[in-house]
């Protein structure tokens, strides 16, 4: 069960690196924001999370 914990945080821990590199750093509080809401079973917070993450992915390149 640890190491599949480890792993677990392994592959979250760098698909947020790779979001924060690729997208900016607001686009890690979208991931947080996503995951806080699940732990919570906030739709809300959830869903502000991805529209935060949306507004980055669709937004103009700059």
């Amino acid at each position: 069960m640890p190491a599949l914990l480890l792993l677990a945080v392994v592959v979250v821990v760098g698909f947020e690196k790779f979001a924060e590199w690729q997208y900016g750093t607001l686009s890690a509080v979208g991931l947080l924001l996503i995951a806080v809401g699940v732990k919570a079973k906030s739709p809300t917070c959830a869903g502000i999370g991805a529209v935060v993450i949306a507004m980055q992915v669709t937004g103009p390149t700059a």
